[in-house]
């Protein structure tokens, strides 16, 4: 059920007055007429209770108003509404009914509900495109571009004082967890787009905002001369016309306010805010009649409109208590109308045959008796400069863009006098230069003005690829920035210092140049990001160019934890986790050639990043490899490999192999268990407890865990662990182990166990 209808009924039942002038039966059949929307019938019902009363019942008027309303008998209803108001001043909230009725009835007669929710976006919503401020609604001016990666125009965060990004509810801040937009300056790249493709619009918000600024300090006139310059230069721009429109009615120019108003609503003619300021403008000068029909246009654009309608319902409060206290009926004015208004439609036909012509301050100049200025030094005549209530509403004409498709009205028909001639004074040398076409036309880059060279990177000189924008406001591509930065917490351009920025890690896309790219360089995008992605596939492959971190020994099974500082071995790092293969080799130094033949590939199981761009990289080791040459990549080596795998045996090599392998695991943990405690505490802190031994000795390429835990921990110098490393047969691996055990347990023998009186003789 409508609420509307719900609010009738509680009235219905809870205003006790009504129920006791009703007659149970004749309660029973309004609560059925109710209940079945036979609001006609309704209407019967209270007019026929009425009829039987000595005395009109002002409750039972208002009800009867409220049935007429429903049904589409405004005029009806306006009789019954005046009726109430002779008992009794009409309060503004009696008159939500037919507020509701009259806004309904325009929007479903003239299809304004296609028009304005078919996809439920606001009117302001419509008119945004890819470049406007998603505060202002108005093109980027200033833009800065925040960590998060959207761009809003300076003034707005700054004047606004925003504590998290508008669109993504991203707070940039997370130490202090608010966002400070001050420390954000404004995106060269962008900036200079802007002013480039659109160069009059972005002219013209500059003087927007400094008129705006001069408004603030109270300097009216020198405001008005920045407006009037802005539009100048775009003359198409709502809100600034709604804004110098603000300012005339302070200036008490209601003339011009009333034209602005009038030309936002010829330029976005379903736009609810542009009927509300000409309504503010045709109010504060006195014409509340015409201010009534914008009210009603915005109602009918903008049902839940409350602070609206509620100015609407007390201007019908005060134009009912205006008539009633001349004592005049609504039906009695509608004949009292002489002269042009005579030929008015009546009441009843209302909104159902709106023809009218579009009404245009141009096309009528007329102008006040005296000055829009002194707006209540005289008082208007009933009959000559006020409408009657009931042919104000039935009169309601369309603005500009609103008129239905199938008018019955024939073509070359005079339109109705709207408004006495006398009742404002336009311009028309400003309104003839206003354009006709909408505002909200989205902006389109001009294809001469467009440059791809315009959006180079300055560091690799090639199109931007996954562009960032540092709190200086420079845009690199982000794998660009990312090395800059692994040299030098600077910018690459300006040098300002940015460890904070880097300390973040907020490396966001620049949302709106990404957009740009993909809209107005799509081929140029797509071809650079094949070379990327063929540069990615390159480092993908992990036999043909393996990246090689040049530190220590690493072996297959054991944890190899690393602290990476060095410029080159932060891109390695962040190449490997980028190319999704989180693998590298391990190679010790070699005087000759670089690095050693033999290494062993790590696999990074996480990534602690350092507010300096440090990091510190927890890897396990993988496999074992041979390099079959070395190279070079952007400052790391590489190296083309070969994976090792060990020799497997059966039969009776296998039974010794077992043999063997049982005796070293059993000589290893005996000298494992022999160590003092403080170093065995040391050991396993870093390499965890001795593995068990595997059930399959061949199940892995590289042989038992065990083994390479206990190569890692014994104390032999590099070389000789690298010697062991390169071995492909177990046996070979285990005979060298025991012979260093041997060795190791000879030179530091295992402590003796005391004896029962030497130890109590040391107590």
């Amino acid at each position: 059920m409508d609420v509307r209808l719900e609010n009738h009924l509680d009235y219905f039942i809870h205003d006790n007055t009504a129920a006791a002038v009703l007659s149970p039966e004749m309660l029973s059949v309004a609560r059925e007429a109710f209940g079945a929307g036979d609001f006609n019938l309704l209407a019967d019902i209270y007019s026929s209770q009425l009829a039987d009363l000595r005395h009109p019942d002002r409750s039972l008027c208002l009800l009867k108003a409220d049935a007429l309303s429903r049904a589409g008998r405004i005029a009806d209803a306006l009789d019954s509404y005046c009726t109430a108001a002779n008992l009794d001043r009409l309060r503004p909230n009696e008159l939500g009914s037919l507020v509701d009725c009259i806004a309904h009835t325009l929007r479903v007669k003239e299809c304004l509900k296609e028009c304005t929710d078919s996809d439920g976006v606001s009117d302001d919503e419509h008119s945004l495109d890819l470049f406007s401020c998603r505060l202002c609604k108005c093109l980027l001016i200033e833009p800065t571009t925040l960590e998060c990666g959207h761009t809003f125009c300076k003034p707005c965060i700054e004047d606004d004082g925003i504590k998290e990004c508008e669109l993504c509810r991203y707070k940039l801040n997370e130490t202090s967890r608010e966002l400070k937009p001050i420390c954000f300056k404004v995106n060269i790249i962008l900036s200079g787009l802007l002013g480039k493709w659109f160069c009059a619009e972005s002219e013209a918000r500059r003087c927007w905002l400094e008129g705006d600024r001069m408004r603030n300090e109270r300097g009216f006139i020198n405001a008005l001369e920045k407006y009037n310059n802005a539009l100048e230069k775009a003359p198409s721009m709502c809100r600034l016309l709604g804004r110098r429109a603000e300012l005339h009615m302070e200036m008490s120019n209601f003339r011009q306010a009333v034209q602005d108003g009038e030309a936002m609503c010829r330029l976005t003619p379903l736009s609810p805010k542009a009927h509300y300021v000409k309504a503010l403008a045709l109010n504060k000068a006195g014409y509340n009649e015409e201010a009534l029909q914008e009210y009603f246009y915005c109602l009918a654009l903008k049902p839940d409109w409350t602070s609206v309608k509620l100015e609407t319902q007390k201007m019908l409060s005060e134009m009912f208590s205006m008539f009633t206290t001349d004592g005049l009926s609504t039906s009695s004015l509608r004949h009292h109308q002489t002269g042009p208004a005579s030929h008015l439609k009546p009441a009843s036909l209302l909104l159902g045959s709106l023809h009218s012509t579009p009404r245009r301050w141009s096309q009528t100049p007329i102008g006040r008796r005296d000055s829009l200025s002194d707006t209540g030094a005289e008082t208007k005549s009933s009959c000559e400069d006020s409408k009657t209530l009931a042919s104000v509403v039935a009169a309601l004409p369309l603005p500009p863009g609103l008129k239905r498709k199938f008018s019955d009205e024939p073509q070359g028909s005079a339109p109705p006098n709207k408004l006495p001639r006398k009742v404002l004074c336009s311009d028309e040398s400003s309104s003839s230069q206003m354009p006709a076409a909408c505002c909200s036309e989205r902006r389109e880059v001009p294809s001469q003005l467009l440059d791809s060279a315009d959006m180079d990177c300055s560091v690799c000189m090639r199109l931007f690829y996954e562009p960032v924008t540092t709190p200086c406001g420079h845009t690199f591509c982000m794998k660009c920035l990312e090395r800059c930065l692994d040299h030098n917490p600077n910018c690459p351009l300006c040098k300002e210092n940015i460890t904070e920025y880097l300390a973040t890690r907020g490396y966001h896309k620049t949302l709106l140049m990404e957009e740009v790219l993909q809209r107005y360089l799509s081929e140029e995008l797509a071809e650079r990001s094949k070379v990327h992605q063929e540069e990615m596939a390159e480092l993908s492959n992990l036999t043909q160019e393996v990246p090689i971190f040049i530190c220590t020994m690493a072996f297959p099974t054991i944890p190899c934890p690393l602290q990476v500082f060095e410029p080159c071995y932060r891109l390695m790092i962040r190449r490997t986790m980028e190319t999704g293969t989180k693998q590298f080799g391990m190679c010790i130094a070699d005087d000759i050639k670089g690095f050693a033949d033999y290494g062993c590939m790590l696999e990074v199981k996480d990534v602690k990043f350092q507010p300096d761009g440090r990091s510190v990289v927890d890897t396990v080791g993988v496999s074992r490899f041979r390099v079959l040459s070395h190279g070079h990549r952007d400052g790391y080596n590489t190296a083309k490999i070969e994976h090792l795998e060990d020799q497997k045996v059966d039969g009776e090599e296998l039974v010794e192999l077992q043999k063997l392998h049982d005796c070293v695991y059993e000589q290893a943990s005996t000298w494992f268990t022999s160590l003092k405690d403080n170093m065995k505490n040391q050991i396993v802190s870093h390499f965890g407890q001795l593995p068990e031994k595997d059930c399959d000795l061949q199940g892995s390429a590289s042989g038992p865990a065990w083994c390479w835990w206990l190569l890692a921990v014994l104390p032999l110098e590099k070389r000789a662990q690298l010697s062991i490393l390169a071995m492909t047969t177990l046996r070979e691996r285990l005979s060298t182990t025991r012979r260093v055990l041997s060795l190791v347990t000879r030179k530091h023998p295992p402590p003796r166990r005391p004896s029962s009186s030497s130890a109590a003789s040391s107590l």
